[in-house]
């Protein structure tokens, strides 16, 4: 898709379709009403007649009369007081979904006033909607149906109109937008392939082609070698399948290279590319949801590419444990008790509690490799969906200080967190006869446990993302389909970018 700023007018600009958000109830003033006029009174028509809507997300499509578009999209962007960056991002990614099934190759999306709605202004807005226009494209019905024709459309030019802004910054801010929409798109591709298809080798070929496409380093730790190195939990977890794990490593930058922040980060993502419970097995239903449990691994994965088609050689590490969690006659049992990379014993209670299992050794081999700074970011408890939807992911943090950090990224992607508290009263619940600990303890703050698990296998600052409630979808909204939402990629993406030269 080519993308390119223009500063005319936006009745002037020709297109397939331009596209006009508007704050707060439609008021047909200014720019807005000249829009209007040129358009026949359309906009007019509409709004009396009920269908211009204030509400966020609520769209029209108009004929263009003498607008040099063909056709005129009019979307509400909600109340001013309660625009954000997030909400930007998903007006851009509406647009392009509304036009699902429409026959558009020009897109032109007017900014108007949106600049002056947020820090960072016009520059940030057309960062936003371009990446949301490209997140907006992604159908996961395409993935195994070459004849699906409700798709949004493939555009060949999206223009973004601003007139009398700086074109050329725009532009930059623009294409910056895109290549990260894009690195989501390709996190929500792998996440919503189907378990069949992506197994842990399947997912350690596809980081290889991305590797090579980038640039990446790329190590890949198949059982033997993990078995050398201690890995008991990782292993401990793969051995009910057929399908072997593989510890992925991902290298941007040079080996034991810092970045301009003085870190060498770490972003670490659960891979479990089918989660059966195992012998903890889950109930039947909705468990085909389980092969989105590999999306923190996706995750990790196509935010170093990104990172390295936007900052070349910033140094960053990807390390993404994939596995299957089968029952079988390998599989590991309640009560069996296992070695950790760091040399802690674990009794394992639940098989299903097997993400932080897999989670501890991965962390544990990028502190090993250098890490001073980790990001884990998993599919880990039902229990965040319960407390926070979908629409909040739960974040845990030590030092604040480096909590604080990941936040800002997260503000800057237009992503949204709650950090919850890791309460040290609860840790004894872990405590175990046999081993150092349990891998789950009652159910009751069953979250904030979780969290203290992991704690267990760090020693540097570290920010716990549990993005089980926020990964997909379950039923559509005018800005995303069903399934992988590609959820904290932009996080990862902003924060391994305040470290680049």
């Amino acid at each position: 898709m080519h993308l390119r700023v223009v500063v005319d007018q936006p009745w002037d600009v020709p297109a397939d379709v331009l596209a006009v958000p508007f704050v707060g109830e439609p008021a047909l003033e200014g720019a807005l009403a000249e829009i209007d006029r040129r358009a026949g009174g359309e906009l007019s028509a509409l709004a009396a007649f009920g269908d211009l809507k204030a509400e966020r997300y609520a769209s029209v499509v108009a004929a263009g009369g003498q607008l040099r578009a063909g056709r005129l999209l009019a979307i509400g962007a909600g109340d001013a007081e309660t625009i954000t960056r997030q909400v930007i991002l998903r007006i851009g990614s509406a647009i392009e979904r509304r036009l699902a099934g429409r026959s558009v190759k020009t897109l032109a999306i007017w900014l108007g006033d949106l600049g002056e709605r947020i820090d960072g202004g016009a520059a940030t807005v057309a960062e936003l909607l371009a990446r949301g226009v490209v997140e907006g494209e992604f159908e996961p019905a395409t993935i195994y149906r070459a004849d699906y024709k409700k798709a949004p459309p493939a555009l060949e030019e999206l223009i973004l109109v601003a007139p009398g802004a700086d074109a050329a910054a725009l532009q930059r801010a623009a294409e910056r937008g895109a290549i990260i929409g894009e690195g989501a798109n390709l996190a929500r591709l792998l996440d919503n392939r189907a378990a069949n298809d992506v197994t842990p080798e399947v997912l350690a070929d596809e980081a290889r082609a991305i590797a090579e496409r980038h640039g990446l380093f790329i190590d890949v730790i198949e059982p033997a070698r993990a078995a050398e190195l201690g890995m008991g939990m990782f292993l401990a977890v793969g051995t009910g399948s057929d399908n072997p794990p593989r510890m992925i490593v991902l290298r941007s930058g040079d080996e034991g290279a810092k970045d301009a922040a003085g870190r060498r980060l770490a972003i670490v993502g659960k891979g479990v590319c089918f989660d059966s419970g195992g012998i903890s097995i889950k109930p039947a239903t909705q468990m085909e949801e389980m092969k989105m449990d590999k999306t923190g691994a996706c995750t990790v994965i196509a935010a170093i590419a990104t990172v390295a088609r936007l900052a070349p050689g910033t140094p960053l590490l990807a390390i993404a444990p994939a596995v299957e969690n089968m029952p079988g006659p390998h599989s590991a049992r309640p009560g069996d008790v296992v070695k950790a990379m760091n040399g802690k014993t674990v009794d394992i209670i639940n098989t299903d509690a097997e993400g932080r299992l897999i989670l501890g050794d991965a962390m544990c081999y990028a502190e090993k490799i250098g890490a001073t700074h980790l990001v884990d970011i998993a599919t880990l408890t039902g229990a965040v969906a319960r407390a926070l939807g979908d629409q909040m992911t739960g974040a845990f943090g030590t030092p604040q200080a480096w909590y604080d950090a990941v936040a800002a990224a997260g503000e800057r992607a237009g992503e949204r967190y709650w950090q919850l508290p890791m309460i040290d009263e609860y840790r004894p619940d872990l405590d175990s006869w046999y081993a150092d600990f349990t891998n789950t303890g009652s159910a009751d703050g069953g979250l904030v446990k979780s969290a203290l698990f992991l704690r267990e296998f760090v020693t540097v600052p570290w920010v716990h993302l549990d993005i089980a409630g926020t990964a997909y979808f379950r039923k559509k909204t005018a800005y995303a389909p069903v399934g992988a939402t590609g959820v904290s990629h932009a996080t990862l993406v902003e924060l391994a970018l305040a470290g680049a030269r």
